[in-house]
């Protein structure tokens, strides 16, 4: 099993003492007595069209978990994936579980959602968001006593950190994960975390990205650091480097080389740790004396894994589209020489309101996952706006290279279907409900889950640290 906790008892102590280190407390919210409404997240203005193709590949029955067989059986059995029959369908399960919850249930579905799960999930009243937004959605609805997220594990989770007691957090697909967490899991990290705290003592503080677990994102907290997105990456750079520590970034390799960049960290003060087993096994001890100096040297240490979507992109690209006349506008996750050649860089929010605000007669490409571009050429059109996937060249000799977030799209029609009509009926599977600490294989499905004891610390350091990003975000508007 590849989760930290399952590595054995030596392992366990080992990170039960790194989340026992001192840091601030924060007082979890009570169930509250006066419930709010919260409608900062504008509408996507994505639309189901008539006879528009849903067009999620659909999985093996294999790949279904058993409680979820009998509704992909019925949908692999519809004639179509047009609305007319997938909506129908659709409206049977999900329309007396919207009536029954009202507003104590919640949809959230994240920007990258293959399959037309963006709209659907818009069509039946729920939000779409970047992981920033994701994350405050429980905290700021206290109304939902139940949040049902189509995105990937990891943006689950972190709902669930800054979740009000009384709601519980549920997964459409809990193998759902993201390749770039796949190689930071705590149990890579731990071990060369510890060698930097041998080597340097309390002169370090890690910065976690959104994109890794809750046992992470408590290791940042109990150090004194503080979570990040790629909507906030430069202000979190900026407050951690004003802190005087060394910084250990834990990923993304090339957002942390962008927000190094944005915040005058140069090169040689940056030092590249491999990811995944590589960098767990890796000994500082080992390390050439050369190597070892200019470890010792930097200012931000960077965890070397990185997003497969994103590292597609090239130089050579930006250069293209606009020699082309567009508007090149790429996400940080991006090769740093690709951010820097762009006519700009920012989240999937960023880039989302780049293309809905542009004026009739824009043209703009756009690096990001190919889903959401897809989207956003689709409502650009609506509007006189073009937009293209950066890596969609057609030259021989730079042929496409553009694709979507596979394990974003293991959510599909049938999970978000099964998901909702079992919580409505009360048998809603176990599997699926987010704890924070829960760490899913994402291969074979299985979990592991911590005693209260552990979920509790794991909580209490990973909420310190996303309520500090909050807090940096807010104070850097």
């Amino acid at each position: 099993m590849c989760c930290g906790f399952g590595g054995g008892p030596a392992l366990r102590q080992h990170l039960l003492l790194l989340y026992t280190l001192p840091s601030p407390d924060l007082q979890g919210p009570a169930v509250p007595t006066l419930r709010t409404i919260d409608r900062s997240i504008r509408l996507s203005g994505l639309q189901i069209q008539p006879g528009m193709a849903i067009c999620q590949t659909d999985l093996p029955l294999d790949r279904y978990q058993e409680e979820f067989r009998p509704y992909a059986e019925e949908y692999l059995a519809l004639p179509d994936r047009t609305p007319e029959v997938v909506l129908p369908w659709m409206d049977q399960y999900l329309q007396p579980a919207l009536s029954h919850f009202g507003p104590r249930l919640m949809l959230l579905a994240h920007y990258y959602m293959g399959g037309e799960i963006v709209k659907l999930v818009e069509h039946y009243g729920g939000r779409i968001a970047d992981s920033y937004e994701l994350a405050l959605q429980a905290q700021a609805h206290q109304e939902a006593d139940h949040i049902v997220e189509s995105a990937v594990h990891f943006m689950a989770e972190s709902i669930a950190t800054l979740a009000h007691s009384h709601q519980q957090v549920w997964i459409t697909n809990p193998r759902a994960g993201c390749t770039m967490e796949l190689y930071a899991k705590e149990f890579h990290v731990a071990p060369f975390y510890e060698q930097l705290r041998a080597r340097w003592g309390t002169d370090l503080l890690v910065v976690a990205y959104m994109n890794t677990s809750g046992r992470i994102k408590a290791l940042a907290g109990a150090s004194g650091g503080a979570v990040c997105t790629s909507s906030n990456a430069a202000a979190v750079m900026r407050w951690a480097l004003r802190q005087g520590k060394r910084i250990l970034w834990v990923p993304d390799r090339h957002l942390g080389e962008v927000a190094c960049w944005q915040a005058g960290v140069p090169e040689e003060q940056q030092y590249l740790w491999p990811a995944g087993t590589e960098g767990m096994l890796r000994q500082v001890a080992s390390l050439p004396a050369a190597e070892a100096a200019r470890l010792d040297r930097s200012r931000v240490v960077l965890w070397g894994s990185s997003c497969g979507v994103h590292t597609v992109f090239k130089p050579s690209m930006v250069e293209y589209w606009k020699r082309q006349g567009y508007r090149v506008l790429v996400h940080p996750e991006c090769p740093i020489e690709v951010v820097k050649a762009a006519d700009g860089f920012g989240s999937t929010k960023y880039l989302w309101s780049a293309a809905m605000d542009a004026p009739a007669g824009s043209r703009l490409a756009i690096a990001t996952e190919g889903h959401f571009v897809r989207n956003a050429r689709e409502q650009g059109a609506r509007r006189g706006v073009t937009v293209v996937h950066m890596a969609d060249i057609p030259d021989p000799s730079q042929p496409s290279m553009g694709c979507g977030c596979a394990t974003m799209s293991r959510n599909d029609p049938p999970h978000l279907v099964a998901m909702v009509d079992l919580l409505f009926k009360g048998r809603a599977p176990d599997i699926n409900r987010v704890q924070v600490g829960d760490c899913v294989d994402e291969v074979s499905g299985i979990r592991e889950r911590l005693d209260e004891t552990e979920r509790a610390e794991v909580a209490r350091h990973a909420r310190v640290a996303l309520q500090r990003m909050v807090e940096i975000t807010e104070a850097a508007r």
